[in-house]
Protein backbone atom coordinates (compact mmCIF):
# COMPACT_ATOMS: atom_id res chain seq x y z
CA UNK A 1 0.00 0.00 0.00
CA UNK A 2 3.04 2.29 0.95
CA UNK A 3 3.59 1.67 -3.47
CA UNK A 4 0.05 3.10 -4.01
CA UNK A 5 0.53 6.11 -1.84
CA UNK A 6 3.63 6.98 -3.15
CA UNK A 7 1.60 6.91 -6.47
CA UNK A 8 -0.66 8.88 -5.57
CA UNK A 9 1.50 11.56 -4.28
CA UNK A 10 3.75 11.88 -7.31
CA UNK A 11 0.28 12.18 -9.13
CA UNK A 12 -0.58 14.64 -7.28
CA UNK A 13 2.18 16.91 -7.40
CA UNK A 14 1.88 16.33 -11.49
CA UNK A 15 -1.39 17.41 -11.45
CA UNK A 16 -0.34 20.41 -9.39
CA UNK A 17 2.49 21.13 -12.13
CA UNK A 18 0.34 20.72 -14.77
CA UNK A 19 -2.35 23.56 -13.43
CA UNK A 20 0.14 25.93 -13.06
CA UNK A 21 1.62 25.09 -16.95
CA UNK A 22 -2.17 25.84 -17.68
CA UNK A 23 -2.82 28.93 -15.93
CA UNK A 24 0.41 30.20 -17.22
CA UNK A 25 -0.20 29.10 -20.95
CA UNK A 26 -4.10 30.42 -20.82
CA UNK A 27 -2.39 33.77 -19.92
CA UNK A 28 -0.02 33.42 -22.62
CA UNK A 29 -2.42 32.71 -24.81
CA UNK A 30 -5.25 35.47 -24.27
CA UNK A 31 -1.81 38.29 -24.05
CA UNK A 32 -0.89 37.55 -27.48
CA UNK A 33 -1.30 40.99 -30.02
CA UNK A 34 -4.39 38.99 -31.63
CA UNK A 35 -6.53 38.93 -29.38
CA UNK A 36 -6.44 42.45 -28.21
CA UNK A 37 -8.10 41.54 -24.55
CA UNK A 38 -6.16 41.63 -21.47
CA UNK A 39 -4.59 38.70 -19.99
CA UNK A 40 -7.46 36.06 -18.45
CA UNK A 41 -7.39 32.73 -17.10
CA UNK A 42 -9.41 30.11 -18.34
CA UNK A 43 -10.79 28.71 -15.20
CA UNK A 44 -12.85 25.91 -15.85
CA UNK A 45 -9.82 23.93 -17.19
CA UNK A 46 -7.08 25.71 -14.47
CA UNK A 47 -9.72 24.12 -11.41
CA UNK A 48 -10.48 20.83 -13.26
CA UNK A 49 -6.80 20.00 -13.06
CA UNK A 50 -6.68 21.60 -9.77
CA UNK A 51 -9.37 19.36 -8.38
CA UNK A 52 -7.91 16.58 -9.69
CA UNK A 53 -4.67 16.95 -8.16
CA UNK A 54 -6.02 17.93 -4.92
CA UNK A 55 -8.56 14.63 -5.49
CA UNK A 56 -4.94 12.80 -5.35
CA UNK A 57 -3.58 14.13 -2.82
CA UNK A 58 -6.65 12.97 -0.93
CA UNK A 59 -6.27 9.54 -1.81
CA UNK A 60 -2.51 9.68 -1.33
CA UNK A 61 -3.17 10.79 2.31
CA UNK A 62 -6.08 8.29 3.10
CA UNK A 63 -3.74 5.17 1.55
CA UNK A 64 -0.76 6.34 3.78
CA UNK A 65 -2.82 6.81 6.79
CA UNK A 66 -4.55 3.34 6.11
CA UNK A 67 -0.86 1.50 5.86
CA UNK A 68 0.13 3.15 8.85
CA UNK A 69 -2.30 2.08 11.00
CA UNK A 70 -2.59 -1.27 9.34
CA UNK A 71 0.78 -2.71 10.81
CA UNK A 72 1.35 -5.23 8.55
CA UNK A 73 2.27 -5.00 4.63
CA UNK A 74 0.21 -6.35 1.72
CA UNK A 75 1.57 -9.26 -0.50
CA UNK A 76 1.42 -6.30 -3.10
CA UNK A 77 4.38 -4.87 -1.16
CA UNK A 78 6.60 -7.43 -0.27
CA UNK A 79 9.60 -8.89 -2.85
CA UNK A 80 8.68 -12.59 -1.75
CA UNK A 81 5.00 -12.83 -1.86
CA UNK A 82 3.10 -15.08 -4.37
CA UNK A 83 0.54 -14.65 -6.58
CA UNK A 84 -1.84 -17.00 -4.25
CA UNK A 85 -1.13 -14.95 -1.58
CA UNK A 86 -3.35 -11.84 -2.84
CA UNK A 87 -6.23 -13.51 -3.11
CA UNK A 88 -9.34 -12.87 -1.56
CA UNK A 89 -12.37 -14.56 -1.27
CA UNK A 90 -14.57 -14.09 -3.72
CA UNK A 91 -18.17 -15.97 -2.75
CA UNK A 92 -19.71 -18.74 -4.08
CA UNK A 93 -21.49 -18.14 -7.30
CA UNK A 94 -23.69 -20.61 -9.25
CA UNK A 95 -22.01 -21.33 -12.80
CA UNK A 96 -25.08 -22.66 -14.24
CA UNK A 97 -27.60 -20.16 -13.16
CA UNK A 98 -29.53 -18.02 -15.72
CA UNK A 99 -30.96 -16.16 -13.08
CA UNK A 100 -28.06 -13.33 -13.79
CA UNK A 101 -29.39 -12.91 -16.97
CA UNK A 102 -32.96 -12.44 -16.37
CA UNK A 103 -31.64 -9.61 -13.97
CA UNK A 104 -29.63 -8.09 -16.53
CA UNK A 105 -32.63 -8.27 -19.01
CA UNK A 106 -35.24 -6.77 -16.00
CA UNK A 107 -32.37 -3.80 -15.92
CA UNK A 108 -32.37 -3.64 -19.73
CA UNK A 109 -35.70 -3.17 -19.64
CA UNK A 110 -35.92 -0.67 -16.86
CA UNK A 111 -33.83 1.94 -18.42
CA UNK A 112 -35.23 1.22 -21.89
CA UNK A 113 -38.78 2.67 -19.59
CA UNK A 114 -37.08 5.82 -18.62
CA UNK A 115 -35.52 6.02 -22.38
CA UNK A 116 -38.78 5.08 -23.92
CA UNK A 117 -41.63 4.77 -22.29
CA UNK A 118 -42.40 4.75 -17.94
CA UNK A 119 -44.63 1.51 -18.71
CA UNK A 120 -42.30 -0.33 -19.52
CA UNK A 121 -40.12 0.19 -16.26
CA UNK A 122 -42.62 -1.14 -14.56
CA UNK A 123 -42.48 -4.63 -16.39
CA UNK A 124 -38.63 -4.44 -16.06
CA UNK A 125 -39.29 -3.84 -12.02
CA UNK A 126 -41.83 -6.65 -11.94
CA UNK A 127 -38.93 -8.77 -13.71
CA UNK A 128 -36.43 -7.64 -11.29
CA UNK A 129 -38.27 -8.36 -7.79
CA UNK A 130 -39.32 -12.45 -9.61
CA UNK A 131 -35.54 -12.93 -10.76
CA UNK A 132 -33.97 -11.44 -7.40
CA UNK A 133 -36.07 -14.10 -5.26
CA UNK A 134 -35.46 -16.73 -7.55
CA UNK A 135 -31.47 -16.16 -7.75
CA UNK A 136 -31.45 -16.34 -3.88
CA UNK A 137 -34.04 -18.78 -2.97
CA UNK A 138 -32.45 -20.91 -6.20
CA UNK A 139 -30.45 -23.32 -3.34
CA UNK A 140 -33.61 -23.64 -1.22
CA UNK A 141 -35.83 -26.09 -3.75
CA UNK A 142 -35.25 -28.66 -6.94
CA UNK A 143 -32.47 -30.35 -7.69
CA UNK A 144 -29.81 -28.36 -5.67
CA UNK A 145 -32.29 -27.69 -2.51
CA UNK A 146 -29.74 -27.83 0.65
Amino acid sequence: MSTNARLFWVLAGFFFAADIAYIVWSLLVSARPAAQTAPQIEWVGAVAIGLTGALSALIAFYIGRIYKSQGGELPEDRLDANIDDGDAEQGFFSPWSWWPIVLASSAALTFLGIAVGPWISFIGVAIFLISIVGWIFEYYRGYFAR
